[in-house]
């Protein structure tokens, strides 16, 4: 019996030694599983948080049903190309090519563009849309009639003044969330974060500032 009872202690330990050791791995295993996993979430959702532009810090937030329906309301009677400018996930420039209109997004982060091609061929309007992966302080909106601008408002100054050395004069520029600075809207619609701002060029003072600076000298 005591030889019997030291051979059994012996191998109790060691048992339970194994059953731990297999417990060991495969909480390795989980702990490596549930890490990969985290990991590959966080590179597949950063890129959709972290500011699409790098001038200002620009999140992306997606449009509202209600703003999107705003924006369509401002682009009733208009016609021509239209631009989106940090686009996000298409959401808007889908919406404008339903409509007929040629749409275009411009957005500086790679996975909405990819996400925003995705979704317009999905909703077949692939044809009608573009979305380009670039910075809007290096693109030119000068063959633009319409354009669309989620911004903030450190960005809006400087945005203003780059709309206003390159756009026609027929041209409706319409911003959501925050309006600009020094321009008085020509149409307004919405309430809160949904509050949508219309502006023509034309009405607006930078035609005017456009046909003063092209405007020959003549002798007197």
């Amino acid at each position: 019996p005591g030889t019997m009872s030291q051979a059994l202690a012996k191998e109790v330990p060691q048992a339970e030694g194994e059953g731990g050791s297999r417990r060991s791995g495969w909480g390795l295993l989980v702990t490596a599983g549930v890490g990969g996993t985290l990991v590959a979430l966080y590179a597949v959702a950063t890129p959709f948080v972290t500011p699409a532009l790098r001038k200002v810090c620009l999140p992306f937030v997606p449009a509202t049903a209600a703003q999107i329906h705003n924006v369509l309301k401002m682009l009733e009677n208009r016609s021509g190309s239209l631009v989106d400018i940090g686009s996000g996930d298409g959401r808007i420039v889908i919406a404008a090519a339903k409509k007929g209109f040629q749409a275009v997004g411009y957005e500086l982060n790679p996975w909405l563009v990819w996400y925003s091609r995705y979704r317009a061929w999905r909703d077949g309007v692939h044809q009608n849309t573009k979305f380009y992966i670039s910075d809007l302080w290096k693109v030119s909106f000068s063959h633009y009639r319409n354009v669309v601008v989620f911004g903030v408002p450190q960005m809006m100054p400087q945005l203003q003044k780059k709309l206003e050395e390159e756009l026609e004069c027929n041209a409706r520029i319409i911003a959501c969330r925050f309006p600009f600075p020094c321009w008085i809207p020509d149409h307004t619609t919405g309430e809160g974060i949904d509050t949508v701002w219309a502006y023509d060029l034309k009405h607006s003072g930078g035609c005017e500032t456009k046909s003063l600076e092209i405007t020959p000298e003549t002798d007197s």
